[in-house]
């Protein structure tokens, strides 16, 4: 029996030696649980400043939605998105946020699709080096008598919407990239129809959450005042 058990052991600690030698980058174990809350020192929210980000431009159809996906990447939830190509606490290392300085075919988002701004790029990576957690209810501060363009609407447009309306190729051919653009969208109604999934427009966002009671009275508001570049 002694023998058995000191043969096992030295097997055992021969595979360990020789497994360590293989320098394997460890794997990371993420903590998936939603944190909710307030993030401490002015942190990111995943839910309501992330999570936005990858359903408007790559959770879509022909990029990384559940049912086009490609590369076995989906990236329309939390558990999706960590899934592979984040380390958290370490942006640079994490591929999911090196692809968006790349170029050619290695580039995302992939042309024609626009390229994401350099706050937005910096926002993942901020994110991504606290440590990429899963924190929902946070950031959620919304005044719904504050509706001016640029501190106000540009902003929900931008998070929720120009991934998939902007670019060569906008989705339905709706341009929300700039001012003018997204004027003309107001005007017309459709811009209010969309958020507010009234019937006979196509709900936006979508395949994601609907915005916020509040966000929603901050685009009617802002449309009925005239849709100001304010």
């Amino acid at each position: 029996m002694k023998k058995i058990f000191l043969t096992l052991t030295i097997i055992t600690i021969a595979l360990f030696a020789f497994n360590s030698c293989k320098h394997e980058v460890p794997v990371l174990i993420v903590n998936t649980t939603p944190q909710p809350g307030p993030v401490a020192n002015n942190g990111v929210c995943f839910e309501s400043e992330i999570l936005p980000l990858f359903q408007s431009n790559c959770a879509k159809s022909g990029c990384h939605d559940a049912a086009t996906h490609k590369e076995d990447l989906v990236l329309d939830s939390y558990a999706n998105i960590m899934r592979k190509d984040i380390v958290p606490g370490n942006a640079d290392n994490s591929k999911i946020y090196r692809v968006l300085f790349e170029t050619g075919k290695d580039k995302m988002p992939q042309p024609p699709n626009a390229d994401l701004t350099i706050a937005q790029k910096a926002l993942i990576a901020k994110w991504i080096n606290e440590g990429a957690k899963n924190t929902v209810n946070c950031n959620t501060s919304c005044d719904s008598n504050q509706f001016k363009y640029a501190a106000n609407v540009s902003v929900i447009i931008n998070t929720f919407c120009t991934g998939c309306h902007s670019g060569t190729v906008p989705s339905g051919n709706i341009d929300l990239s700039n001012y003018n653009a997204v004027k003309v969208q107001a005007l017309n109604g459709r811009l209010v129809g969309a958020v507010t999934h009234t019937a006979g427009y196509s709900a936006m966002p979508k395949d994601a959450n609907k915005l916020t009671d509040c966000q929603i009275a901050q685009i009617k508001k802002w449309v009925a005042a005239g849709a100001l570049n304010n």
